[in-house]
């Protein structure tokens, strides 16, 4: 297994811009960093019909969203995406995913909203999935008031997010019809992952002290643990009723394995359960399109698996 070209290309890019390690910043400085990396390398900002933002009861105030709809539709009910933005709990925002979720609304002709949690550390575990949990019950409840279809409600993530949509699939197992995790963390336990080991030590974009990193800030230093189902759905053992699932991951990224190893989870455990590595790319390719040739076929294929589950 080799990097793909336009991979191999942005990692010499990267590297030869010699800036720290996403650990190595202040979390702040980190966040701006981070959301000018993805807008710098997402490609043309992408045309959409219609993008509000509004907010919604949470369990500790509003809760910010953002719903985008991809065509006049009348009194014709769309399909629903819930996305849950990726960043460690800790980066990443609306702006970050911005164009994805033009993308994703425009393509599967479905509404998109984009859920703007509560971030570590200034608000550690479990706040952020507690937000996430409630804005999609909010979605559930509410579709009809922003032209969705209660019916068709999926959930969709990349990295953190992609934890977070496999929490909020577990939580809400009757009311969501697919899941969409994009290298997803699935375990906070010690169990051993090889590509950790093999991807983990900062030469790929993401490194496990970046890993450590988020981790401490989302637990304040261990205040708080991850091993229960709200974080670590490894751990959870009744998957009865859980959506069908695609699990997408890449193949030099540190979180692969976990996230191949909860595709065959659900498998194993009766859940239609598919999972597509891209083998030559790195963590947080799809959010990179304008750059990485995986980024654009992975997000086909986030679209394609979207409307079969739709029924379109």
């Amino acid at each position: 297994m080799s990097l793909d070209q336009s991979t191999d290309a942005l990692l010499k890019n990267i590297a030869a811009g010699g800036g720290p390690a996403l650990h190595e910043m202040p979390y702040e400085t980190c966040r701006s960093v981070f959301l000018q990396l993805v807008q710098n390398l997402q490609g043309e900002t992408l045309p959409i019909h219609s993008s509000v933002d509004k907010s919604v009861a949470g369990p500790n105030g509003e809760i910010p969203i953002r719903v985008y709809t991809p065509r006049a539709i009348g009194d014709e009910k769309l399909p629903v995406v819930v996305l849950y933005h990726g960043g460690g709990w800790v980066i990443g925002d609306l702006e970050s995913h911005d164009n994805q979720c033009r993308y994703l609304a425009n393509e599967a002709d479905s509404i998109v909203v984009a859920v703007d949690y509560r971030l570590a550390p200034e608000h550690i575990f479990p706040a952020g999935v507690k937000d996430c949990i409630a804005a999609t019950e909010w979605v559930v409840a509410n579709a009809a008031s922003i032209g969705g279809d209660s019916s068709r409600v999926a959930v969709t993530g990349d990295s953190a997010g992609g934890n977070m949509a496999a929490v909020v699939a577990l939580q809400l197992r009757e009311k969501i019809v697919f899941q969409l995790l994009v290298y997803p963390v699935t375990d906070f336990s010690d169990n051993v992952y090889p590509s950790r080991e093999e991807f983990g030590g900062g030469a790929y974009f993401l490194s496990m002290e970046d890993m450590a990193w988020f981790g401490g800030l989302y637990t304040n230093n261990g205040e708080v643990s991850l091993l229960d189902e709200h974080a670590t759905v490894m751990s959870v053992t009744d998957l009865a009723g859980v959506a069908p699932a695609l699990t997408i991951t890449a193949g030099f990224d540190p979180l692969r394995d976990e996230g191949k190893a909860y595709a065959e989870k659900l498998k194993k455990a009766g859940i239609k359960s598919d999972y597509k590595c891209y083998d030559g790319t790195i963590h947080g390719f799809t959010l990179f399109p304008g750059a990485l040739e995986a980024g654009k076929e992975a997000l086909g294929l986030m679209v394609s698996s979207l409307k079969a589950a739709f029924g379109k």
